[in-house]
């Protein structure tokens, strides 16, 4: 049930749907959001083992159009744009003129524009930066509105919904999008999710939504798909060691530091903030992101110490009790020089911890099918 302290917050068209099932609803970046069904766990154990169903319509989405499109978006983020074919995602970032992150983002390439998909609490901030520093012959429409979002995950997908669409499931690759009807209504599909398990998301017109979701679970009925909310999505992420904006990244934080070199290219030229990052790298960069895992029993939280010896060398930026690994996870900044044995300090208790590679969870099947 909704509270009273967020009852007058945005709501998704799915939100009926969500107090029907009993979720609990919180406020999330402005949005009336479920926060679990029947438990984060168990909903984290669905995904990993047949398929879970999100709504993540709170999402923004803008479409970035014109003949100065291309190079207008290669000077405004981190990835190299130019090598993108049309029916590919691509992961991207956009930074400030000192490095900071301004947001990560989602680009999908198609026939004469390209699709940005932003972070919910940034949609305002992130239009304004967009509007702000492209140039040229680009059009930039904000489409959010216009767009619900609907997210299958788990081993499942593929055959859940190849139910629901001819499209050839089979031969959409991952980070790759379609255009299909499912249940009978037009979407734009992706092989993508923030999960470590094969699944898609489906962008839909939101009046739409209802008859997708619907659909959705009454062909996976038969496989125990279930929906599942911001919680499970959480944890499962932190499984993968996946950063989230707010807490991995923010405007203070650079890609560098936050493990985020892989989707920065250098190489391609100038774009906004490269020549902050480029500086920052010469002179040393004195924090990182780490992955570690507590050999003692604890559950890390944001804001948590992190110990050598008695020294504070970081802080935790999520954690969670993995219920993939049974033990206590999370990601933290630490100093640059720090490897090997730490602890986190909970409550006043020194938790053992080591540093661990990432992902956490290695057993997800996008990693053995994609």
């Amino acid at each position: 049930m909704l509270t009273q302290e967020v009852a007058t917050v945005r709501k998704t068209a799915l939100y009926d749907e969500h107090v029907a099932l009993g979720a609990r609803v919180v406020e999330f970046a402005g949005w009336a959001m479920p926060m679990f069904y029947d438990g984060i766990v168990s909903e984290h154990r669905r995904v990993r083992s047949t398929a879970g169903l999100f709504d993540v319509s709170h999402m923004g989405e803008f479409l970035v159009s014109g003949t100065d499109a291309l190079h207008a978006l290669e000077k405004l983020t981190t990835n190299r744009l130019a090598s993108l074919a049309e029916g590919r995602v691509q992961y991207s970032a956009m930074c400030y003129e000192n490095g900071g992150f301004v947001d990560d983002l989602l680009i999908y390439a198609m026939p004469g524009h390209y699709m940005l998909v932003v972070n919910a609490a940034n949609r305002d901030k992130d239009l304004e930066w967009i509007r702000t520093n492209l140039t040229g012959d680009v059009v930039v429409d904000d489409v959010s509105e216009e767009t619900g979002l609907i997210a299958l995950q788990g081993p499942a997908s593929e055959g859940v919904l190849a139910e629901l669409t001819t499209a050839d499931l089979s031969g959409l690759r991952y980070y790759h999008w379609t255009k299909t009807e499912i249940a009978g209504r037009e979407t734009t599909l992706s092989r993508t999710g923030y999960t470590g398990e094969d699944g898609f998301e489906i962008y839909c017109d939101p009046k739409d939504s209802r008859s997708i979701w619907g659909a959705v679970l009454d062909e996976g009925a038969a496989v125990h798909v279930e929906p599942v909310g911001l919680g499970a999505r959480d944890t499962l992420r932190l499984e993968m060691g996946y950063s989230l904006y707010g807490s991995e990244m923010d405007a203070s934080r650079i890609p560098p530091e936050a493990g985020l070199m892989w989707v920065t290219k250098l190489s391609k030229g100038d774009f906004i903030g490269r020549d902050a990052i480029v500086r920052r790298m010469d002179e040393g960069i004195n924090e990182r992101i780490v992955g570690f895992e507590l050999t003692g029993r604890g559950v890390p939280r944001l804001g948590h110490r992190i110990l050598v010896g008695d020294d504070e060398v970081g802080h935790v930026t999520s954690g969670t009790f993995s219920p993939s690994l049974q033990r206590g996870i999370g990601l933290g900044y630490v100093r640059s020089d720090v490897t090997g044995e730490l602890s986190v300090d909970i409550r006043g208790n020194h938790i053992e911890a080591h540093t661990v590679s990432l992902p956490f969870y290695r057993e997800g099947s996008v990693r053995r099918s994609r």
